[in-house]
C-alpha cells in the first residue's frame, strides 16, 4: 500500500437527524485500481475557525464591525475616493454621560443599550457605509462619497433619532451623542488622520454642550494641544499643593447672620497666575480629575473645619459641591464618615450638593449613597435649580434637605416680573416640601429685600462677601470666644 495520501477537499454530507456536517476527505491508492478513502469530521474543527475569524473583524457584543474591519474598508474607500477624485467622511460618535448609566445601572444594562445603540444607527446608513463600534461606548461612521452636506444630514439624522429613548431594563432612558466629523480630503489625507481630526471634532462637540455636532477645524489641534498640557498641569497642580479652597458665606436673609458657607475650589499656576473656572473644571469633568479634585475638596474642608475648630470658632456647617460621578460610587458615605471621624467633626459640619441632572440620572446605586448619606446626617442641596430639566419627582423620591435659586433667577428678579414669580414659585415649592430655600449669586440690597419678601431662607452672593481663603473668611466671619459653641457665627467684619 503506498503511503502517498491525496486530498480530496470537503464536503457536506447529511446526518440522519437532517442537519449537515463537513468533512475533509482524503484517499490512499491500495494500488493501481484502488484507493482506500478517510472521511475525517471537521465540523467543530471549521465552526472555531469561523468564530476567531469574526471576532477578528466584528465586535463580540454588537456584531458590528470592529476597527480592524474598519480600517481595511477605510483604506479601500479611500483607494477609490482619490482615484475618482470623490470625497468621503468620518463621523466620530460618543454617548454623552455613559458612564453614569454603567455606574447606575450596571454594566449588563450598559452592554444592552450599546446593543440597542449599534441596532439604531444601522438603521440610519446606506448599505455601502460602514458603522463600527470603536470599543466602549465609541462608535464611528464611514460614509464613501458623502460632502459636508451628506455628512451633515447624517449627523442631524442620528440627533433625532436619539431624541426617542432606550428602553433597558425597564428604565426609559434618554440618552445623548456628540458627533465629531472630519471629511477627506480637506481634513486628512489618510484615515488615521481623519479618524484623530473627527476625535479632535467630537472634543469640540462635548465643549458645545453635548447631544450636537461640529466639523474638525485645523484650528481645534491648537485647543487640543493646549487641553492636553492643561490637563497634565491639573494633574501636577493637585499633587504639588497648587489647589486652594475659598469659601463664601451663606446669611439667613432675616438677620445677616452667618448660617454657612460653600467652599469653591481655586487654582494657582506658578507661572500662569490663577486659572478660570471655566477652563480647568469642563477639562476635569471630561476625565476622571473631576473625582480627585472633589475628594480633594472634601478633605481640605474637613481639615480646615477641625482647624477652626482647634481654634474656638463657632461651628459652621460647608457646603461642598460633588459631580454626578462621586453619587454613582457605593464607597462615598463610608468615605465621608471616615473623613469626619478622622478630624472629630459632626455630620452636619458637611453639607453636599448636587445639580438637577445628577438627580435625574439617579440609578439604584446612585439612591442606595444619597439613602447612606441621609442615614449619616449630611445634608444634600440641588444646586442651581430651575436650570435643568423640568420633571420635580426627584424632590419627593429622594432625601434633600435644601434647594438653591439659580442666579440667573436671582440677577433680575427685582425689574423682570417673570424672573420674580419664577423665585417666588421656587421658595414655595421649596417650602411646601420642607426644604431649606437658598438663593445664590445676591449682589444688590433691591436684591435681597425682594427674595426676603418672598419668604427665601438664606442667600449668598458680593452682597454679603466673595469667595475668600479660609484666613480672610475666619476673620470677617467667624470670631472666637466663650459663646462660639452657643452661636451660629455672626459677621465680625464688613464684607469685602
Amino acid at each position: 500500500m503506498s503511503e502517498v495520501a491525496y486530498q480530496l477537499g470537503e464536503v457536506e454530507y447529511l446526518q440522519p437527524n437532517g442537519t449537515f456536517r463537513t468533512a475533509l476527505l482524503s484517499a490512499i491508492p491500495v494500488n493501481e485500481t484502488l484507493l482506500f478513502g478517510i472521511a475525517h469530521d471537521i465540523t467543530e474543527v471549521k465552526e472555531a475557525k469561523q468564530r476567531i475569524e469574526h471576532l477578528a473583524f466584528f465586535d463580540a457584543l454588537t456584531t458590528l464591525p470592529n476597527r480592524a474591519l474598519l480600517a481595511e474598508r477605510a483604506e479601500l474607500a479611500l483607494a477609490l475616493a482619490e482615484r475618482h477624485h470623490a470625497v468621503l467622511a468620518v463621523l466620530f460618535l460618543d454617548l454623552d454621560r455613559f458612564k453614569e448609566v454603567n455606574d447606575s445601572l450596571g454594566h449588563a444594562e450598559g452592554d444592552a443599550l450599546l446593543v440597542q445603540v449599534a441596532a439604531r444607527l444601522k438603521t440610519l446608513t446606506r448599505g455601502e457605509d460602514t458603522v463600527c463600534r470603536l470599543g466602549g461606548d465609541e462608535f464611528v461612521l464611514l460614509l464613501p462619497e458623502a460632502n459636508q452636506a451628506g455628512a451633515l444630514r447624517v449627523a442631524d439624522k442620528v440627533l433625532a433619532a436619539f431624541r426617542q429613548p432606550f428602553t433597558v431594563a425597564t428604565h426609559a432612558l434618554q440618552v445623548t451623542v456628540s458627533i465629531g466629523i472630519a471629511l477627506y480630503p480637506h481634513d486628512g489625507a489618510d484615515f488615521a488622520e481623519l479618524l484623530k481630526n473627527a476625535d479632535t471634532a467630537l472634543y469640540q462637540a462635548k465643549q458645545d454642550g453635548r447631544n450636537t455636532r461640529a466639523f474638525y477645524d485645523r484650528q481645534m489641534n491648537v485647543a487640543t494641544f493646549e487641553r492636553l498640557l492643561l490637563e497634565a498641569e491639573l494633574r501636577k497642580a493637585l499633587a504639588a499643593g497648587h489647589l486652594c479652597a475659598y469659601f463664601q458665606p451663606k446669611v439667613r436673609l432675616a438677620d445677616g447672620t452667618l448660617a454657612g458657607a460653600e467652599a469653591l475650589i481655586r487654582w494657582f499656576h506658578p507661572e500662569r497666575g490663577a486659572i478660570p473656572l471655566g477652563q480647568f473644571i469642563p477639562l476635569a469633568e471630561a476625565s476622571d480629575l473631576i473625582v480627585d479634585l472633589g475628594e480633594w475638596m472634601l478633605t481640605e474642608v474637613c481639615r480646615q473645619l477641625a482647624v477652626w475648630q482647634q481654634q474656638g470658632r463657632p461651628p459652621l456647617t460647608v457646603a461642598v459641591n460633588l459631580a454626578a460621578r462621586h453619587f454613582c460610587r457605593p464607597a462615598l458615605a463610608n468615605q465621608i464618615s471616615g473623613l469626619l471621624a478622622a478630624h472629630d467633626l459632626p455630620p452636619h459640619a458637611l453639607e453636599l450638593e448636587l445639580t438637577e441632572s445628577t438627580l435625574l440620572e439617579t440609578g439604584a446605586q446612585t439612591a442606595d449613597t444619597l439613602a447612606a448619606l441621609e442615614r449619616l446626617g449630611i445634608g444634600l442641596a440641588i444646586d442651581d435649580f430651575g436650570t435643568g430639566y423640568s420633571s420635580l419627582s426627584y424632590l419627593k423620591r429622594l432625601p434633600l434637605t435644601a434647594l438653591k435659586i439659580d442666579q440667573s433667577f436671582v440677577r433680575n428678579v427685582v425689574d423682570d416680573s417673570d424672573d420674580r414669580i419664577l423665585a417666588a414659585t421656587i421658595v414655595t415649592l421649596g417650602h411646601q416640601m420642607e426644604l431649606v430655600v437658598v438663593a445664590e449669586g445676591v449682589e444688590t440690597e433691591d436684591q435681597r429685600r425682594c427674595l426676603l419678601e418672598q419668604g427665601c431662607d438664606l442667600a449668598q452672593g458680593y452682597l454679603f462677601d466673595r469667595p475668600v481663603p479660609a484666613e480672610d473668611f475666619a476673620a470677617a466671619w467667624l470670631a472666637p470666644g466663650p459663646d462660639a459653641t452657643s452661636h451660629p457665627g455672626y459677621r465680625t467684619s464688613n464684607p469685602k
